[in-house]
């Protein structure tokens, strides 16, 4: 409860007096029943960046598990559009949350990711391991570099979230809470990373497609930026050198340093959405997923 009250924030508050409204709001809600609003506010207004970078991270996590990784691979996906994926993953996740998950929208952008995961024979255990990078990935991010610490709320909404997620997937056996979630990811990690060479093909697939996607003056430094914020069992599995300690020191500096200014910063008032380079006209639902696939997704509705 003290972040609302420590020094430097209670100093500035006359300088910007709803930095914390929206924390405040949050704190009055129940992270069952008002989950959809929950993650609206902290993944779209409190911490829009971080929870994206934190994503993205996590993606990169799957490839650490070769199983996973070869499949990718084979997709051929990343390798011929990698932009497209990303963004598709990215805009799936948006299009599930928008209205709510349990809304006409939300059921239909998990049915939709549905039909596109039913193409491979893909384990439970796998779709339980990938949909806790998801919650993980974010939250150890923002616990890293986040302007503020993720409030308890906070937590237990984004895992009702993510656990409601995984029902729609039609996963059982899933964790409840964060710390559930949490112990899920590093006992699956500690049995099942291993490198494999599928796992730096696609992993160089995709940091192509970051460099493409990222704003040119940022392209030369996308893969050096990216390996420094990766944790040394996941650079093990997937094949790469570590960063020299000078640069991982100096953007973990950097990156505390933009969170202390975001502090006295004032809050976000239009809610965050992605901006797919893939589709700059804007996009459907109907233009999500593998390009190979379209047509059959699209042969009937979603």
């Amino acid at each position: 409860m003290g972040v609302l009250t420590s020094g430097p924030a209670r100093r500035r508050g006359l300088r910007f007096p709803g930095r914390f409204d929206n924390l405040r709001e949050i704190r009055t809600l129940d992270p069952e029943r008002d989950t959809d609003r929950i993650l609206w506010l902290t993944s779209r207004h409190e911490f829009p960046w971080d929870y994206t970078q934190g994503t993205s991270i996590a993606f990169l996590r799957d490839y650490g598990v070769p199983s996973i990784a070869a499949l990718l691979h084979a997709t051929g996906e990343f390798e011929k559009h990698g932009v497209k994926r990303y963004d598709d993953t990215l805009l799936i996740a948006e299009e599930a949350t928008l209205d709510g998950l349990d809304s006409p929208r939300g059921h239909a952008a998990v049915r939709r990711l549905n039909r596109i995961h039913a193409h491979h024979d893909i384990p439970a255990d796998e779709f339980r391991y990938v949909l806790a990078t998801t919650i993980v990935g974010p939250v150890r991010w923002i616990e890293q570099y986040g302007w503020r610490p993720l409030d308890p709320v906070e937590l237990a909404a984004i895992a009702t979230h993510t656990t409601r997620f995984g029902r729609l997937m039609g996963l059982t056996d899933l964790p409840t809470t964060y710390q559930g979630y949490l112990e899920l990811l590093i006992s699956y990690e500690r049995s099942h990373f291993r490198f494999e060479p599928a796992n730096r093909l696609v992993t160089e697939s995709t940091l192509r497609a970051a460099r493409a996607a990222a704003p040119r003056a940022l392209r030369p430094f996308v893969r050096r930026i990216t390996i420094s914020l990766m944790d040394r069992p996941l650079l093990d599995a997937l094949g790469l050198e570590p960063s020299p300690r000078w640069l991982v020191r100096s953007l973990h500096l950097g990156l505390r340093a933009r969170a202390h200014l975001l502090r006295f910063a004032p809050p976000r008032r239009t809610p965050y959405r992605h901006r797919p380079s893939t589709y700059p006209q804007g996009y459907s639902l109907g233009d999500l997923g593998p390009a190979s696939m379209l047509d059959e997704l699209n042969a009937r509705p979603a």
